[in-house]
């Protein structure tokens, strides 16, 4: 991996999250209400993760880590969903041992800063749809 590279990266991502804060900000009404996690998918972490969930958007070839297939959460974990994980590696504020980089965002934070100066309650909704979201696409063990 060339420094040139590495040097981008941060810069790459500096530029991304505050983009996707501005797009993708919900409104008062649809933070108060059911938050769809396709939604919130879509608007943060497609770019990177694709639209399929399997690591393959857009931006990944332009991190330093490649994003990981989300469908296969589970079956990373012996066939069980790790909510409690995927929500602490969302959040990014508290560290889980084994998510490796700094190409993550810390979305916990970047959700509370948004235009919108979400409290923690709204910002746990919107992990907890993510959650939930991806907890739907996990490849079934055949």
């Amino acid at each position: 991996m060339s420094n040139r590279f590495l040097a981008r990266s941060p810069i790459l991502l500096a530029l991304a999250v505050p983009a996707f804060l501005a797009y993708g900000a919900l409104t008062e009404s649809q933070a108060d209400s059911n938050i769809a996690g396709s939604s919130v998918y879509k608007t943060y972490c497609a770019v990177c993760h694709g639209t399929d969930a399997r690591g393959d958007g857009p931006l990944a070839g332009s991190l330093r880590f490649a994003p990981p297939d989300l469908t296969l959460l589970a079956k990373r974990n012996g066939g069980a969903y790790p909510s409690n994980q995927v929500f602490r590696i969302i959040d990014g504020r508290k560290p889980v041992k084994g998510h490796g980089g700094p190409d993550m965002p810390i979305w916990g934070d970047a959700f509370k800063q948004s235009v919108d100066g979400y409290t923690e309650e709204k910002v746990k909704q919107r992990i907890d749809a993510l959650v939930d979201f991806l907890k739907g696409l996990q490849v079934k063990e055949t």
